[in-house]
Order: C-alpha cells, then structure tokens, then sequence
C-alpha cells in the first residue's frame, strides 16, 4: 500500500481495562484522511475513554495503535493529533489571543491563520483579550474550536464539542468539519446527534465493552 492510501490512524483490536476489567473493545477502525468517524454508545461506554487514549492520555490496554502505517510513537505525530475534551485546555487568567499564541508558540500555524483571524472565524471578535475566566461557557467554547483553526493538525478528536453552544455554535462546530475534511484533515467525533455533515455519510464506530 502506497503512502497516499495508508490510513491516518488504525486500531487493531484495541482494549481498554480498568482494573482488569474492560471499558471497552476490542475495538478495529481505519481513519485515512478526509474521513469523518462518528464514535457512538450509551453514556458509560467509553467514549470519552477511547479519545483520551487516542490523544496519548490513556494508556493502550491491549491491542495496537498505527499512525500513518507504523506504531504509533507520540513524539513522531506531535502536533498532527489534537484534542478537544471537557477540559477545554485554555488557562483561565489568560485571554483567548493569549492562550492562541502560546499554541501557536507549540505548534505553528495554519498558512494565512494567525490568533486574531482565527478568534474572528469563531465569533469571538471583541473578547479576544478578556480573561478567559469571563468568558461565558459558550465564548470559552469557542476559544478552543479556534485553536483548531490556528494549529497545523492533521488528525480532530472532538469529545462532545457541541456542548454548551447554541444553535450558531453549532453550525459553526459543523463548518469547521466540512472544512478540516474537505482540505484532507480527518476527525473522530463523540456526539449525541448534533453532527450535520454534508461531506458525505460518516463512519460509526460503535462502542462496546
């Protein structure tokens, strides 16, 4: 299989234990670029389990993890993989334009993406240098979907990024998609139905314990 075909990331019967007992799998996927997976269960499945492994919190519990056809080394994709949990990542007594740049410091920028312009694709424009901590739940919502914009990565991982947005933020979570797939990135998401995707029908990973 040539490079262009290799998939992004590949599970192979991937297990998560927790005190020997398991939270879910065994689980197998490919994600190549351009694709969209929508990770679907009841609550307590391990959704969120399953994107914290993913994003290098968790440990693998059994099985593999590749990234581009090879083992998956987390020094070798810093920066292509981000993730987006219930931590939003943002430190409070700085401001979004702040919180940016110190992203950007790590990581780079997209070409012709800097903080301000990426603050200004979310509808944050005029709370770029407010404390996040005065933000309301909804703009601290938005100051992270921005850091996707800003940053270089190949590979989303959005753990339930439609919480505490309105009907706007919404559509906006599902713009940013469309465009991260249709520019060759790829995204897992967790979600309880708010996914609108235009780009064609989605994978579905189901999980199981």
């Amino acid at each position: 299989m040539t490079a262009a075909h290799l998939p992004l990331l590949e599970a192979r019967a991937l297990r998560f234990l927790r005190q020997d007992e398991p939270v879910f799998g065994p689980l197998h996927f490919q994600l190549h670029a351009g694709e969209l997976a929508l990770v679907e269960g009841d609550n307590g499945s391990g959704k969120t389990t399953l994107m914290r492994v993913l994003a290098g919190l968790l440990h693998v519990g059994e099985g593999e993890l590749h990234w581009r056809g090879a083992p998956l080394e987390r020094h070798a994709c810093q920066g292509e993989i981000v993730f987006l949990g219930h931590q939003l990542g943002l430190k409070a007594d700085l401001s979004p334009r702040e919180n940016l740049c110190m992203a950007a410091g790590l990581h780079g920028c997209r070409d012709g993406m800097t903080p301000s312009t990426a603050l200004r694709e979310v509808g944050l424009l005029g709370y770029e240098d407010e404390p996040v901590r005065q933000l309301s739940a909804g703009q601290r919502k938005r100051a992270a979907l921005a850091r996707l914009l800003l940053v270089p990565a190949t590979l989303w991982l959005l753990d339930e990024p439609y919480a505490n947005l309105d009907r706007h933020g919404i559509a906006l979570v599902n713009r940013l998609l469309e465009t991260h797939i249709a520019s060759g990135g790829a995204a897992l998401v967790t979600s309880h139905g708010a996914v609108s995707f235009h780009g064609g029908e989605p994978q579905r990973i189901r999980m199981h314990a």
